[in-house]
């Protein structure tokens, strides 16, 4: 899949990469090295994200909220107009087969997943609509996404819409109209730091980018690749699916309980499995945050020991300019991830952040 702003990255001279199965701009600036500065933009000022990674579809008729209630991990059915949350979907076994970002709009769900599990996703949500009145669009061709974000995002926010990024809690949103484009502005935090993510029809992207970019560098902002995101929402303890988290792992190994899962909200497709985890109180292995010694980032898949055993391995990692040393992520067993815990790998080591 390629973001609909491909070929006008292209034009502007920055560096393609695939990411997770997505063509997106790895770097804009002069050299892999100077990602660095993309970095620091987007850490001191804000930064300009093409964030076109999502599939997203539109769940629309007046059973929608009633029946993703009833399939997803978190709670649907108390939000308001204008309110989203993270959720995930999950097989029988509590498997993770899609995150999804869920906002409420009026007369519609929008719910953005990721490219590279769109096919199965759709399918997913199209299989358990039997008796329900709703209908579902797959919408990934005709919408797409940017973001905005940095200690200056509210300044760009606020040229671009009038309203102030501090009057909307974390994926709350509302409908704005930026250089002419209609769209969805939702405060969304991808790394930290304040931001906005906007969905737009995929033809006026281009258009929606080039204006943002002139509010952003009026800003003392700039473009940002992925290069830098990735590097940001690690130091942020962000993960990323599919790369931290996938259908190999449930949701507690992930450690999402806190952010993508509701105890309360009644039955959904695997929540079984997560009940019977939670009242378990533990699980076999664990997400966890690390640090390298080491003088590269090491390559996903790399195994993690300790005294010659094997005791999980690294998920993503990228060097730190704020750490001055690679940091990532990673699965280890439960009797590893006590912060402070220090395992080996080949050539180096990697102890567990908290």
């Amino acid at each position: 899949m390629d973001s609909p702003l491909l070929n006008h990255h292209k034009l502007s001279g920055a560096t393609i990469a695939t990411f997770s199965g997505t063509a997106l701009p790895d770097f804009f600036s002069d050299g892999p090295d100077s990602f660095k500065d993309e970095w620091r933009i987007a850490r001191e000022t804000v930064g300009l994200f093409d964030t076109n990674w999502h599939a997203i579809a539109v769940l629309a008729g007046p059973d929608r909220v009633r029946y993703l209630n009833a399939i997803v991990s978190n709670d649907v059915q108390s939000l308001a107009e204008g309110q989203g949350t993270l959720a995930l979907l999950l097989d029988a076994r509590g498997h993770i087969l899609a995150e999804l970002e869920i906002y409420v709009r009026k007369d519609q769900l929008l719910v953005l997943s990721h490219a590279s599990v769109r096919e199965r996703t759709i399918s997913t949500l199209d299989k358990y609509i039997i008796m329900d009145d709703v209908e579902l669009e797959d919408a990934t061709e005709r919408l797409g996404s940017v973001a905005v974000e940095g200690p200056h995002a509210g300044i760009v926010v606020a040229q671009a819409t009038g309203r102030s990024v501090d009057g909307f809690a974390e994926f709350e949103g509302e409908n704005a109209d930026i250089g002419g484009v209609e769209c969805y502005m939702v405060r969304r935090s991808h790394f930290g730091q304040p931001g906005v993510q906007i969905v737009a029809p995929a033809v006026h992207l281009e258009l929606l980018w080039g204006t943002l970019h002139g509010m952003v560098h009026a800003a003392h902002g700039a473009p940002v690749g992925m290069r830098a995101l990735n590097t940001l929402r690690l130091e942020a303890g962000v993960p990323w699916f599919p790369l931290d988290f996938d259908d190999s792992v449930i949701p507690h190994e992930a450690a999402l309980e806190k952010t993508h899962l509701s105890f309360t909200k009644g039955c959904y497709t695997g929540q079984e499995i997560v009940e019977r985890v939670r009242s378990r109180g533990h699980v076999n292995r664990r997400r966890v945050r690390l640090t390298f010694a080491a003088s590269q980032p090491p390559a996903p898949g790399a195994k993690l020991s300790a005294a010659g055993i094997e005791a999980g391995h690294v998920t993503s990692s990228a060097f730190s300019p704020a750490a001055g040393t690679p940091i990532g992520m990673g699965y280890l067993r439960r009797e590893y991830v006590a912060p402070g815990t220090v395992v080996e790998l080949e050539g180096a080591t990697a102890t567990v952040l908290d």
